[in-house]
């Protein structure tokens, strides 16, 4: 019996155990050695346990392609990330469909997550100038620890609003530069996990678009 009471306590801690978890937002069309790269940049510099790739239905502050589903994207970066002990990817914004709105986001990861302290959020430094105009931008930034990754620019970006800068590489690869790369047929094989570009090959991606 007290042996059973011991077992049951431990996996009651282990279910309630809160992660330093950190957000990473984006359309992933496709996902790319980039995105990977900054996640382990992240995870690294920020000492955090968790990343959460979410991939938007239709971003808020990008034109949508619709030449590609929801569903291949999600599908490529499952298997992107598959053999990671610490990427998870959570469809929630494709589940909830419509505009993917970040402040929602959060508030349902918070919900369903053991998120240890405000979670992280990144974003590229493109996008600092246009966070006013996010959906209830002041609400989101008291929720969450911004993270601010050097994505255009070496330099640091100002920015008005209490941020951490991540000093990572700016590599030149971008999911637009690919998708036009494979529909004019050059290389890409090793811009993206191999199993992402086997899937594009497969399933005819970014052809005719």
């Amino acid at each position: 019996m007290t042996t059973r009471k011991k077992t049951s306590r431990k996996a009651e801690s282990r279910r309630i155990c809160k992660v330093k978890t950190v957000v990473i937002g984006g359309t992933f069309n496709p996902v790319h050695i980039g995105h990977l790269y900054l996640a382990e940049e992240v995870r690294t510099q920020g000492g955090y346990e968790r990343v959460i790739f979410v991939p938007s239905h239709i971003p808020a502050h990008k034109n949508p392609d619709y030449c590609t589903s929801p569903q291949h994207r999600l599908e490529m970066l499952s298997r992107a990330v598959k053999e990671s002990d610490y990427i998870v990817v959570d469809d929630c914004e494709m589940r909830r469909g419509g505009i993917s709105y970040t402040y929602d986001t959060i508030l349902d990861l918070q919900q369903r997550y053991n998120i240890e302290g405000a979670p992280g959020l990144v974003i590229g430094d493109d996008l600092v100038e246009g966070l006013p105009k996010w959906k209830l931008w002041e609400e989101l930034h008291e929720m969450v620890d911004l993270i601010i990754a050097h994505r255009l620019y070496t330099d640091k970006v100002p920015c008005s609003w209490p941020h951490t800068y991540i000093d990572n590489l700016v590599l030149p690869i971008s999911s637009s530069a690919i998708r036009s790369r494979v529909e004019e047929g050059c290389v890409f094989r090793y811009l993206v996990p191999d199993e992402v570009y086997h899937y594009i090959l497969t399933n005819g991606l970014y052809r005719g678009c």
